[in-house]
């Protein structure tokens, strides 16, 4: 058995982790977003933030498969392909900042993003304005600072973007494609500068694809616009239940 795959089986907390990724899975695939607001807090209690930005970006892609052609035909490509493009270019200032910042530092951006973005979103928070290129522009380049920084690639476009009076279908498959090119980016971007833990993450980020790609099929094939807000309102409990546990305040 190869020695990445070894020492992937003997990650720290491997069975919270494989849990956490499948109900992440299952909150993405009905919603479009939401997997690393879930993950990210739960896997920095037991892994470096460089190592779950990682193991986040490839996990994402491992379950695009499932998702992207469904997406790709409801979304507004030319839309997305501004964001993405965008935030391409400032990916790689995040992840300078992930490999100069003290982890607990870290560690409580990811808290706070992670809050803030719930609050806004469960609370009703509407940006009710057009987006224009500009604000494009300026979303997609905070969403990739922010995740290059801390792996949470949808709360900015989440905040913006996502908590429109557009519908949900439209909402979801937009917020797809964009997080499964920024993805691309950050892996692109951790491995030209040699963080992440690097076979030893990309064979975890291979077994936690497993349960990952079959919760996210299940979640799209429950999706339901007539029940978005069952939906919605399930997510938000995981995603907070999340935030509280991975907070680092309670770190003994």
């Amino acid at each position: 058995m190869p020695e990445g795959l070894w020492a992937a089986l003997a990650t720290p907390g491997a069975a919270w982790l494989a849990l956490t990724i499948a109900v992440a899975g299952l909150v993405r695939g009905f919603t479009g977003f939401g997997t690393a607001l879930i993950f990210v807090p739960v896997a920095g209690l037991f892994l470096p933030l460089s190592q779950v930005v990682l193991l986040i970006a490839l996990t994402g892609l491992a379950s695009t498969g499932a998702l992207l052609p469904r997406a790709w035909g409801e979304a507004d490509r030319g839309e997305v392909g501004v964001l993405a493009l965008c935030a391409a270019v400032t990916v790689p200032a995040g992840v300078w900042a992930l490999g100069v910042l003290p982890e607990t530092t870290l560690r409580w951006l990811v808290t706070g993003i992670a809050a803030t973005t719930l609050a806004a979103v469960a609370t009703g928070w509407r940006y009710h304005a057009r987006l224009r290129a500009p604000g494009l522009a300026a979303i997609g380049g905070g969403a990739g600072v922010v995740g290059g920084m801390t792996g949470l690639t949808g709360p900015v476009v989440i905040l913006f973007y996502l908590a429109s009076t557009r519908a949900a279908q439209a909402v979801r498959a937009n917020t797809i494609l964009f997080l499964a090119a920024l993805d691309v980016v950050i892996v692109a971007n951790l491995s030209l500068r040699g963080l992440g833990g690097g076979a030893a993450t990309v064979w975890l980020a291979a077994l936690l694809a497993v349960p990952y790609f079959v919760t996210t099929l299940l979640g799209q094939w429950l999706f339901d616009p007539a029940r978005e807000r069952l939906f919605r309102g399930a997510a938000y409990g995981v995603i907070a239940l999340a935030v509280i546990t991975g907070a680092p305040l309670f770190d003994g």
